[in-house]
């Protein structure tokens, strides 16, 4: 994942607004309004998609874990920035770093999802916003045939994939309707300022 991070997702990343970039000033501006609207579109389906989850991770803090099971959904991200950072995926407590650098990855990948979606379908205008839901709930399939739950340390109880496969759709649904309506947005299509030759 460290490799993966530094030698693939952040220089994709970087090479990808560069051209966005290079499209807002000089192109017609079609490539940046898909970036942009694609990472937007990611960025808030991920904070819903957490949103969702949060009265299960705080179930007992809450005093709702008579009504609401609780349950540890966010445990991974500690992890995952521990793995970035090259270190032990399992440890006692987990350093700040590992858990800003986690979360930091989490929603980076939350708008990368965002980017991929409009790269599918093209122009959000144009498309239902349930295309959003389908994308996420075939990316919750494909984490739950991978190992993913077992290098985690996720037991696949019927409850955890309910849990999952909802909050998965809420984060298509947010992912799709937000999509659309940018897309659909006079905001999104006024004509770009021209970089002066």
């Amino acid at each position: 994942m460290r490799s993966f991070t530094l030698f693939v997702f952040l220089p994709a990343m970087v090479i990808l607004s560069a051209f966005a970039q290079l499209d807002r000033w000089q192109g017609d501006g079609r490539l940046w309004r898909a970036v942009l609207i694609g990472l937007t579109g990611g960025l808030l389906a991920a904070v819903s998609y957490d949103i969702f989850r949060l009265p299960f991770v705080f179930a007992k803090e809450w005093g709702l874990d008579s009504v609401v099971p609780p349950m540890p959904l966010f445990k991974v991200f500690p992890r995952f920035g521990a793995m970035i950072l090259g270190q032990s995926v399992e440890q006692p407590g987990y350093s700040q770093a590992a858990h800003i650098v986690g979360w930091i990855y989490h929603f980076g990948n939350g708008a990368s999802f965002g980017v991929m979606y409009i790269a599918m379908i093209g122009d959000g205008a144009k498309r239902h916003w349930a295309w959003g839901i389908l994308l996420a709930l075939l990316l919750e399939l494909g984490m739950l045939f991978t190992p993913y739950p077992t290098v985690f340390h996720i037991p696949l109880t019927a409850r955890f994939v309910v849990v999952t496969v909802v909050a998965h759709a809420i984060f298509g649904l947010g992912l799709g309707l937000t999509v659309r309506r940018m897309a659909r947005s006079t905001t999104w299509k006024a004509p770009l300022p021209k970089l002066a030759a």
